[in-house]
């Protein structure tokens, strides 16, 4: 049985990008949501220390690294009650997305529900395991069937947008009222720009009563500690399912190696280098986000996470060309979905002297 997977969304920017190419100060490439600054020193030396690493690292993460997650859970995201046993890390956040619904024994006549305007993988991964895909706007759309597997993402990929304790605590409820798994991915949670520490977590006490049958929440250090090219990540929640993920991924072989172990345990001991790549990131959002607007370009959601989901009320590959015509690339609402098709968006992934350039390409008329 072949696999119907949609094309790679990235190869169909290949005609903006190159037209981007051609402006005489360079490309501004605002497309792809890539860390630019640099690992952090504490990092690189929690990689360095555990380089001497010739044995097989654990499946299930270490228990110090478990406990790690746990204590991380209480203190960042309002979440008292995760149990080290219900922890895992993983190799990056994209791939669990990818590959969850298989992982839970999901497949024909299956059911994997997720936004209508949200990052491609969710619908991929569905697609892996031989279920359907279903994006929606609410459950509402849903009407009596019940996924097996519903994803969230909060804050969102691409839009930004936070759903609140409230709104968690009726998803979490309605979930638990039809025996439906829900997985929330959460990496951007401490790239907040409300004043708040972090957005809620599936985990929260508030949104579960403490307990977290049911529930996954997934999360990657890539954004907030500059760890992409490290791939690390980790799950956390229901013990039971988390034990069902460790036996599968055992016999697949599908480990996060021990240096980065160390360093997924380092990085989640140090609040200061993520709110010091935080004000970085908020820096270059305090530029960005008036000199769109002030172009013309309305915002929408983006109260949290590295993008602006910014719309000039036309057919979003329209918005794309002309913005590649100042030498600008941004990704196409389309990429996330038809409910995305007259939006655009935008990264803050870029280094000050090009978002500097953004804004002066911008803000010239």
């Amino acid at each position: 049985m072949s696999l119907q997977l949609p094309d790679f969304p990235w190869d169909t920017l290949a005609a903006a990008k190159e037209l981007a190419q051609q402006h005489p100060d360079r490309i501004v490439d605002l497309s792809v949501g890539t860390p630019v600054d640099p690992t952090p020193r504490v990092l690189r030396d929690a990689l360095s220390a555990a380089s001497d690493a010739p044995g097989y690292p654990q499946v299930w993460g270490t228990p110090d690294l478990r406990e790690s997650v746990s204590t991380w859970f209480a203190r960042r995201r309002h979440a008292t009650g995760v149990d080290p046993d219900g922890v895992m890390p993983t190799v990056g956040s994209k791939e669990l997305v990818a590959w969850l619904p298989t992982l839970l024994g999901l497949g024909r006549g299956d059911t994997v529900a997720f936004p209508s305007v949200a990052y491609p993988t969710y619908d991929v991964g569905a697609r892996l395991a031989g279920a359907d895909p279903r994006p929606m706007a609410n459950l509402l759309e849903l009407g009596p069937h019940s996924p097996r597997l519903l994803w969230l993402n909060t804050p969102s990929n691409p839009t930004g947008q936070v759903l609140g304790v409230e709104h968690l605590r009726k998803v979490v409820d309605w979930a638990r009222s039809r025996g439906v798994v829900v997985a929330s991915d959460e990496c951007y949670a401490e790239l907040t720009w409300d004043g708040t520490d972090s957005a809620p977590s599936i985990l929260d006490d508030r949104v579960c009563a403490g307990s977290h049958d049911g529930l996954l929440a997934v999360y990657s250090l890539s954004k907030q500690s500059n760890l992409a090219g490290y791939r690390a990540a980790f799950v956390a929640g229901d013990a039971a399912l988390v034990d069902r993920l460790v036996q599968v991924r055992k016999h697949a072989g599908m480990i996060v190696p021990w240096p980065v172990q160390r360093v997924l345990r380092a990085a989640l001991g140090d609040d200061d280098h993520v709110q010091e790549q935080k004000k970085r990131y908020a820096a270059r959002r305090a530029l960005l986000r008036p000199a769109l607007e002030s172009a013309g370009w309305r915002i929408d959601h983006s109260e949290a996470g590295l993008y602006l989901w910014a719309t000039a009320d036309e057919p979003c590959r329209e918005t794309v060309d002309r913005l590649a015509q100042r030498g600008i690339l941004v990704a196409p609402g389309d990429f996330y979905g038809v409910a995305g098709a007259r939006h655009v968006r935008i990264a803050l992934t870029a280094t000050d002297e090009r978002i500097d350039a953004a804004v002066a390409r911008l803000t010239d008329r």
